[in-house]
């Protein structure tokens, strides 16, 4: 745990979802057991903005960034 003095980061976790459910609980379960803030798609509000406005501002805020990587990968927008 993090004492008054000691900064608390926030820590953006990215990965595809349904084949890591277990591997994201595990790294929010520890960025939180070390006094930090985690965040990530799962809890974002409902929103008029895309959801990639929204991940590009959060990520933006936050102070670290972790991506958990597997054998699949996310969605493709047909803009990009």
């Amino acid at each position: 745990m993090t004492t008054a003095t000691e900064k608390r980061y926030q820590v953006f976790v990215s990965s595809t979802f349904r084949d890591l459910k277990e591997e994201r609980q595990a790294v929010l379960h520890s960025i939180l057991e070390m006094g930090h803030i985690p965040t990530g798609m799962e809890m974002f509000p409902a929103s008029n903005e895309t959801p990639l406005e929204i991940i590009e501002r959060s990520i933006v805020d936050c102070d670290y960034y972790v991506l958990v990587l597997a054998a699949r990968y996310g969605s493709v927008d047909e803009e990009m």
